[in-house]
Formats: structure tokens, C-alpha cells, sequence
């Protein structure tokens, strides 16, 4: 079996080491650099528990069951490569800095016990032995073991070199023009006017997976803007140790000192245009939670763009067109959602019967939510 996967951020990287441990003929084909897209702007978080939210159990449960996968799975891909990915299990800080702050995360928290997620409520002196740099008007936080972080743009290089050690031939600045289509099917993708066969086609682009020429409609995915930032910490006496969400920003901080600070979130099409007013909100945020904040220099700013579908979740599986797979659409998950993504698509490609992880995802369902409105 030949695969042709489209899009070479972390989601097609995976899919494609994992079919290419199978002896799968594996070939990822991008429009630019490897993993230069929402795998090189994401922040790494792992946050399937206090991300969790009433009316989203299908994608909460994924969530969760990649989640699970993770830390096995840095291991291998370790291994497979040679390289690092940062796995760090110190856990997520949900902070409140006013009382309606802590009436949302205590609000928040008794849904996510009832999924049996594992959280603790912390005073503002329990926050604060934890990470003392904190606010001093802090009022309460929540504690998520469970909730860790890698860092995502050593997870896409150890991805290219586990695929390639693998068998997988990665090419780069090699935009998709369109899928070729022969008797009904996918037979595989042209790129610069040129046909290269496959028996199966993944579409995996991320937020340009509505750019690519299809016999079919394309996958009802967008861009939406995030704009961030990241600040240097000392890396022998950090600022900040833990992830920490704040009401207005988030704060992930690296081994090498980096602290990384997001996001917008905007729906702008393809702006990548940095403003004023994106830094002063993460700026500001950040500053509310970690006022030392103010004193470290600015070291990076960067703009991506999560690939978001219409309700938020990923469209995992089969097309209308035989031949033809989808999976893409992970919006704000797709580092968390690596794993079992890469497994579940993998297996649905060689036993040809929707991995029943993923079934929920399917592209037929927003057929159904059309008939139903």
C-alpha cells in the first residue's frame, strides 16, 4: 500500500511514522517547511482536564484518551529518533485573581469532577508555595496533575527524523494543487503538474486543508488567528514553573528559561500581522497573574493559525470519495490530540473500518446537524 499524506505539521509527521512502522509505502508532502505552521506556534500544552466543557463530552473524551497516550509516546518517538520532545509533568495552575474568577473555576471544576477528572482547589498561600511569584491578590486556583506540556517544536523535529528512520519520505515546499481522481476514486495527489499515485490520500494541512482541490466539498475548516509572544526567564531560577492559566493569558514556561505567553484568538482569515492591541491583551494578562513579568525582555513574537472546524472539533475519517481521508479540523488540540489521532487514523487506513475512537468525528456529521436544524 502506497499512502500520500497532505500537510506535514505534527498530525501528518505522526500519521505517517506510524504507518511507515507498519511497512506502509509512506510519502508527507508540505507546502513549506515541515512543521512551520500550527505545530510551530502552539505552546505544548496537554490541558484534557481543565479544558474540559459541558456540551463537548465526544471531544473531551478523546481529549482525554490521547491524553493518556502521551507520555508513552514521547518515549517512543524518543527513542525512534534520538531526539528530545520536552515532556514536563509538574502539572496545570488555574488561577483566579477576584472573586468571580474563583466562582468560574470552582463552577468549572464541579463538571470536571463529574468526569472524574482529578483537580484540587488551592488557597492563594497553597498557589503561592507552589509558585510564589504569583499575585499577591490571588483568590484560589485550581491544581491539574494531570494537565502537562511538551515542547511542540522539538515534538515536529524528533517526528521528521523518526518518520524518515522510519522508511517515510518527507517533501518540503511541495504544495498539493489537488487530489487526482480515477473510476471514482482517490489514485493519488498533484503537485507542480505532476501525478504522484497512491492508494490512499490523507488531507492533513491543518488550516489550509479548505485550500486544496477536491472532486468533492472540502472540509468546512478555517484559520483562526492567534497572536503570542515568549519572554526569557533564568533558567537556574525561573519566574514560573508550572503551566498557568490565567482569566486573560496562559504562561508555559521551557527548560532553556523561555516562557512562552498566549493567545489570541481571532477569526481574521490569513493575517499574520502582529498588533499592538494582541500584545498589550497577552502582555496585560500575563502581568495581572505574574507581575515579574514586567522586567524580562521579549525575546519572540509569532502568529499561527489553528485549523478550526464548526463545532471546534477534529474531522477524523473517510471522505465521500473512496480513497480519500480526512484529519484535520483539531483547532486548539492538535499537539494534545497527536497520539491518538496518528493510531486511530493509521488503523482505519489498513483495516478499512473507522477506528471506533474516532467514529464520533466523522465528516458526516455535519450533514446530520444541517438535516436536524
Amino acid at each position: 500500500m502506497k499512502v500520500a499524506v497532505i500537510g506535514g505539521g505534527v498530525i501528518g509527521l505522526a500519521l505517517g511514522w506510524r504507518l511507515a512502522q507498519r511497512g506502509v509505502d509512506v510519502v508527507v508532502f508540505e507546502r513549506d517547511a515541515a512543521g512551520s505552521g500550527a505545530s510551530h506556534a502552539a505552546a505544548g500544552m496537554l490541558a484534557a482536564a481543565c479544558e474540559a466543557e459541558p456540551g463537548e463530552a465526544a471531544l473531551g473524551g478523546l481529549n482525554r484518551a490521547s491524553l493518556a497516550l502521551w507520555p508513552a509516546f514521547a518515549a517512543e518517538v524518543e527513542a525512534a529518533s534520538g531526539l528530545p520532545v520536552g515532556l514536563r509533568c509538574e502539572g496545570t495552575l488555574l488561577v483566579a485573581l477576584n472573586r468571580d474568577d474563583a466562582a468560574k473555576l470552582r463552577h468549572d471544576m464541579a463538571f470536571q469532577h463529574s468526569q472524574g477528572i482529578d483537580l484540587a482547589w488551592l488557597t492563594p498561600a497553597q498557589a503561592r508555595e507552589r509558585e510564589p511569584y504569583l499575585a499577591p491578590q490571588l483568590a484560589g486556583a485550581v491544581f491539574s496533575p494531570g494537565d502537562i506540556q511538551v515542547d511542540n517544536r522539538a515534538v515536529v523535529a524528533a517526528l521528521i527524523e523518526a518518520f524518515r528512520r522510519a522508511g517515510g519520505v518527507l517533501h518540503e515546499q511541495a504544495p498539493v494543487e489537488r487530489v487526482a481522481v480515477a473510476d471514482g476514486r482517490a489514485t493519488g495527489v498533484v503537485v507542480a503538474g505532476a501525478v504522484h499515485a497512491a492508494d490512499v490520500v490523507v488531507l492533513a494541512a491543518g488550516a489550509w486543508s479548505g485550500g486544496i482541490d477536491l472532486p468533492i466539498a472540502r472540509p468546512p475548516v478555517r484559520p483562526v488567528k492567534g497572536q503570542m509572544l515568549s519572554v526569557q526567564m533564568d533558567p537556574d531560577a525561573p519566574l514560573l514553573r508550572h503551566v498557568v492559566w490565567a482569566p486573560k493569558a496562559y504562561l508555559v514556561p521551557r527548560a532553556d528559561g523561555r516562557l512562552i505567553v498566549g493567545a489570541t484568538v481571532e477569526e481574521r482569515g490569513f493575517d499574520a500581522r502582529i498588533t499592538a492591541g494582541g500584545l498589550y491583551s497577552l502582555l496585560d494578562g500575563a502581568w495581572r497573574a505574574l507581575p515579574g513579568i514586567e522586567e524580562l525582555p521579549v525575546i519572540e513574537t509569532w502568529v499561527g493559525f489553528r485549523p478550526g472546524s464548526r463545532d471546534d472539533a477534529p474531522i477524523l475519517g473517510p471522505s465521500a470519495l473512496p480513497g480519500l481521508m480526512f484529519a484535520t479540523g483539531h483547532h486548539r488540540n492538535g499537539i494534545l490530540l497527536t497520539p491518538v489521532t496518528a493510531e486511530a487514523m493509521a488503523t482505519t487506513i489498513l483495516d478499512g473500518v473507522t477506528d471506533p475512537r474516532i467514529a464520533a468525528f466523522g465528516i458526516g456529521r455535519f450533514d446530520r446537524l444541517r438535516h436536524a436544524a
